[in-house]
């Protein structure tokens, strides 16, 4: 895991604590990608980080999933608004995850992540789109994490 310090002059966070902040963060990852004309989007989007991967679940339609397949390669950024200011961003390359089985348990586990529980109207909602093929499970493998703590 290649890691740069964000802040010269900082103390740099180590490869544990980059891992245990992308695990345990409940954060939004901001979702950097080029559209068709070459302009920047941000799209915020639920994730986990597993096996050193992001993972996002997405439209197979929406902008982030077309974007990131065309140019098979994002920026995110993953940070903490609140004091002591904390974050992790990078870049990385992108690919569609195409197993059902393994697409529906990297669902469930993000729901679960940010709303607790399956057992609610959208996760219902999330899992039966992705069983009719309307959503897609992108794979980011991160070239490196650029990161900031002011712990």
């Amino acid at each position: 895991m290649k890691i740069l310090n964000a802040i010269p002059g900082s103390k740099p966070l180590s490869e544990q604590q980059v891992r245990d902040f992308l695990v345990s963060a409940k954060l939004n990852l901001q979702l950097g990608t080029i559209d068709e004309k070459g302009e920047p989007n941000i799209h915020p989007i639920w994730y986990i980080f597993e096996n050193d991967k992001i993972y996002v679940v997405t439209s197979k339609k929406s902008k982030k999933a077309k974007n990131s397949l065309r140019q098979k390669l994002v920026y995110f950024s993953i940070d903490d608004e609140s004091f002591p200011y904390k974050g992790v961003k990078g870049k990385g390359n992108v690919k569609i995850l195409e197993d059902m089985s393994s697409n529906i348990k990297i669902a469930e586990k993000i729901i679960t992540k940010y709303m607790g529980s399956l057992e609610n109207d959208l996760a219902r909602w999330i899992l039966n789109e992705i069983k009719q093929g309307n959503e897609a499970t992108l794979e980011i493998s991160p070239k490196f994490y650029s990161a900031w703590s002011f712990a």
